[in-house]
């Protein structure tokens, strides 16, 4: 296993934070510096760094976290209206921790999402 993260921290509960859901695979917890109404973070409990570290045996995990995304946009009332899920790969992407993790954020119209 990877070296510890911030986030596998908190998956561990030895560092607070706002958590919404938890199971074997993935934990959802509310992001310190939300950048809209909504701003989750999901992540797998398995320490992944990025994108690039996917292996074929996470696809369940993965596939979980746009599941639980659904279920969490319901509970907090923005899956009619529309949400933005963020996944970041990388340095040019601002990727701040390298623990895989997509950021569910809505609750208010977040316009175009690249510049045209």
């Amino acid at each position: 296993m990877s070296e510890d993260t911030l986030f596998s921290k908190i998956v561990k509960k030895e560092i607070p934070a706002d958590i919404l859901f938890q199971d074997d695979r993935v934990t959802a917890f509310r992001d310190i510096q939300p950048q809209a109404p909504t701003h989750i973070l999901i992540i797998p409990n398995k320490i992944i760094p990025t994108v690039n570290d996917v292996l074929e045996e996470d696809e369940a995990t993965l596939g979980h976290m746009f599941v639980v995304a659904r279920k969490i946009a319901e509970q907090e009332g923005i899956a009619e209206d529309g949400y933005r899920l963020i996944v970041n790969c990388g340095p040019h992407a601002f990727q701040e921790v390298y623990h895989i993790h997509m950021h569910l954020v809505g609750g208010r119209s977040l316009g175009r999402m690249l510049k045209q």
